[in-house]
C-alpha cells in the first residue's frame, strides 16, 4: 500500500494494486492492526478516459482520491464493512459486494 490514514479508530492504507494492467485502487481498513475490511475502486478500461485522456493511473488517482476518501469514510460512518468495490464503466458505477465474486480479487 502506498498511503495510509487514520479515520474515527480505523487506520486505511490505500494504493493502486502492485503491477494489475486494469485499475484496481484498494483501501484496506485496519482496526487495531487486524484487517476489517477492504473497498475497492474499479474502473473499467472503457471508462478510464473519464477521468484522464492519456489513461494515467496516478493522475486519475490524484484527480479522484479525495472523493474516494469520502466514499471510504462513508462506509465506515454506515458500519459497513463488507469488502465492497466501487465499479465504474462507461455506462456509469455501481457497487458491488466483492464476496459475492466467484474471481475473488485480493488487494496483493
Amino acid at each position: 500500500m502506498q498511503n495510509a490514514w487514520n479515520y474515527k479508530k480505523f487506520e486505511i492504507q490505500e494504493g493502486l494494486k502492485p503491477g494489475s494492467k486494469t485499475f484496481r485502487y484498494f483501501f484496506k481498513v485496519l482496526d487495531s492492526g487486524q484487517k476489517k475490511c477492504n473497498y475497492c475502486v474499479w474502473i473499467l478500461d472503457d471508462a478510464l478516459t473519464r477521468f484522464d485522456a492519456s489513461k494515467d493511473f496516478n493522475a486519475i488517482v490524484a484527480s479522484r482520491r479525495d472523493a474516494w476518501h469520502e466514499w471510504v469514510k462513508a462506509k465506515i460512518d454506515d458500519g459497513d464493512f463488507r469488502n465492497r468495490a466501487l465499479k465504474i464503466e462507461q455506462s456509469g458505477e455501481q457497487e458491488i459486494n466483492l464476496s459475492d465474486l466467484s474471481d475473488h480479487v485480493t488487494v496483493d
